[in-house]
């Protein structure tokens, strides 16, 4: 991911965060073997679900975005979420491929 690109997610952020909406950045911070995005990889989410760059792909983002969506309506701070090939529900969140990554997501104002 570009220095460029994060900086234009959090210009992003920043826009969203002064109209008044809930904004949720997600951030990959660990990652072991087949792993699409590098740790770093950004993403926000506003409290509509719009979103702007990627920590993933496929059903990882989705669930990522769930998370974060969850986040800001609970009022939580923030999370950190393992996404592991020997989850029982790893079909389900696309790491099959044998990849683990572990995501933090916070509340940003």
């Amino acid at each position: 991911m570009t220095q460029s690109f994060n900086y234009t997610i959090l210009e992003e952020a920043i826009s969203w965060i002064e109209s008044g909406q809930q904004v949720a950045l997600a951030t990959v911070v660990q990652t072991w073997g087949s792993s699409p995005f590098q740790i770093g990889s950004k993403m926000i989410i506003n409290e509509k679900g719009k979103f702007l760059g990627s920590v993933s792909g496929g059903c990882v983002e989705t669930s990522v975005i769930t998370e974060c969506l969850e986040l800001i309506k609970n009022k939580n701070s923030f999370k950190k979420i393992d996404f592991k090939v020997s989850n029982e529900n790893a079909w389900d969140v696309g790491l099959a491929c044998g990849g683990e990554m572990t995501v933090f997501i916070e509340q940003i104002n």
